[in-house]
C-alpha cells in the first residue's frame, strides 16, 4: 500500500503517526519544529485516513505492515517512531515485531491495553455529515454540534472535510472505520516486547493512561519513561505544544 506522507528536513529519520480520525496535517507544526532540530521527519497518513488509500480491511497488524513497507520503500532504518492514540498502538506493534527498525519509541496518550469502543457519537456525527448536502463548513459544524459539545474536537474532525464536485465530502473511509471500530481498542498482544528506549507522554487531564497501566507498560516496554503534561488532555501535542516538544527533545 502506497501511504501518503509529508516530509520535512534532513538528518536522522523521525516518523510520526496520527490518531483515529486524524491525518498528517494534525502534526505539521510539531513535525516542522522537530525537523528544525536536525531530523528528516515523515508524517504519514495511515490507511483509510487523509490521502492514503481506502480499504475494507483495517487492523493494527495491517497498519504496522503498512509502516514497515513505507520505511523499506523510503530506505528508512533505525527510525525514531512517534504515534498518537491509534497511531501509538500502530507504533508499539511495529516496534515490537520488527527488531532493528525502531531506535527509539514515543507513544502519545495511549497505553498497550484494551479500550472499550467510545467513538460512537463521533461516528454518528460524521455519518450525518456524509449523508447531508452541505453548502458550507459552518453547516457541517452545526450538524456535528448535535453530537459533540467540544468545539475543539469538532474543528479537529472537520479537517477531514474536503471540497468535491457536489460540495463537500469526507476524506476518510468512514464505512470501513465504522465496520472495524472494535479493532481500534485492541490491546497489544501479550507476548509483544520492545527493549529499546520508550517514552510515554500523557495529558494529565486525559484518562487514556492511568497509574494502574504502568505495570502493563513495563511488561511490554521495560526501558520506559512516562511523562505527564499538566493541564493537557488527549491532544496533548496541540494543547501544550511547547511542553510536549520539550519532552520529546529531552528524550531523543
Amino acid at each position: 500500500m502506497n501511504l501518503h506522507s509529508q516530509i520535512f528536513g534532513e538528518g536522522s529519520p523521525f516518523v510520526i503517526l496520527h490518531g483515529f480520525l486524524g491525518m498528517s496535517d494534525n502534526w505539521k507544526t510539531v513535525g516542522k519544529k522537530i525537523a528544525d532540530e536536525g531530523y528528516e521527519v515523515h508524517i504519514i497518513d495511515q490507511r483509510n485516513h487523509g490521502k492514503s488509500p481506502h480499504t475494507d480491511d483495517f487492523s493494527y497488524e495491517l497498519m504496522a505492515e503498512d509502516l514497515v513497507n513505507y520505511c523499506q520503500d523510503k530506505g528508512l532504518k533505525e527510525i525514531i517512531l512517534m504515534g498518537h492514540s491509534m497511531g501509538g498502538k500502530t507504533a508499539m506493534l511495529a516496534a515490537c515485531e520488527n527488531e532493528g527498525l525502531v531506535s527509539k519509541l514515543i507513544v502519545v496518550d495511549i497505553a498497550p491495553k484494551h479500550y472499550a469502543p467510545h467513538h460512537q457519537q463521533i461516528l454518528s456525527g460524521l455519518t450525518k455529515i456524509s449523508e447531508a448536502n452541505l453548502e458550507s463548513r459552518g453547516d457541517a459544524e452545526d450538524l456535528l454540534a448535535e453530537f459533540i459539545n467540544d468545539k475543539g474536537i469538532r474543528l479537529f474532525l472537520l479537517k477531514n472535510l474536503g471540497r468535491s464536485k457536489s460540495g463537500y465530502e469526507l476524506k476518510l473511509n468512514l464505512s470501513s472505520l465504522k465496520k472495524n471500530v472494535e479493532n481500534v481498542g485492541k490491546a497489544l498482544p501479550d507476548g509483544a516486547k520492545f527493549e529499546g528506549d520508550t517514552l510515554f507522554i500523557n495529558g494529565k487531564r486525559s484518562h487514556y493512561i492511568l497509574p494502574a497501566d504502568e505495570l502493563t507498560i513495563s511488561h511490554h516496554f521495560p526501558n520506559n519513561r512516562i511523562v505527564g503534561i499538566e493541564d493537557a488532555g488527549h491532544w496533548v501535542h496541540a494543547e501544550k505544544m511547547d511542553e510536549f516538544f520539550e519532552a520529546v527533545m529531552d528524550f531523543v
